[in-house]
């Protein structure tokens, strides 16, 4: 799913000595990122609909209706993830525009480019965010 999407196909952007943290070129980078995962994952749900429609068949057997609804709510599932997805991704692209893309929520410091490369809907540096899922594991337990 996520891992397949085509921006993992585009060339990182790799970052000129002195070049200014999330300038235009940097901002243009990852709009162009953002706006490829959404616009693959709205083709995802697209084709879900289309899919769900064409296999609406009703199954005198138990147990083929059973692994039938399975398929459906495992599909469902995931397409709620994306829809989760696509609003982090809105939120990214609104922070490019307000000029807040590339720093952390908590603490304000560069995220970084290799952070964003790997997940450029992040909001926090790799250090709160490690704070956060040290939190999480120990509210867990």
């Amino acid at each position: 799913m996520a891992d397949d999407l085509k921006h993992k196909q585009q060339t990182p952007y790799s970052q000129k000595k002195g070049e200014e943290y999330m300038n235009s070129k940097q901002l243009a980078h990852f709009r162009k990122i953002l706006q490829s995962i959404k616009e693959e994952l709205l083709g995802d749900v697209e084709r879900t609909v289309h899919t769900m429609q064409d296999e609406a068949t009703v199954f005198a057997d138990p147990n083929d209706r059973a692994s039938q609804e399975s398929d459906i709510a495992l599909e469902l599932r995931n397409r709620d993830r994306e829809r989760k997805l696509i609003k982090k991704i809105d939120e990214a692209l609104e922070r490019i525009e307000n000029g807040e893309y590339g720093y952390c929520n908590s603490c304000g410091v560069e995220i970084g480019l290799k952070r964003l490369e790997a997940r450029p809907t992040a909001t926090l540096c790799i250090d709160c965010k490690t704070l956060e899922e040290l939190r999480e594991k120990q509210v867990a337990k």
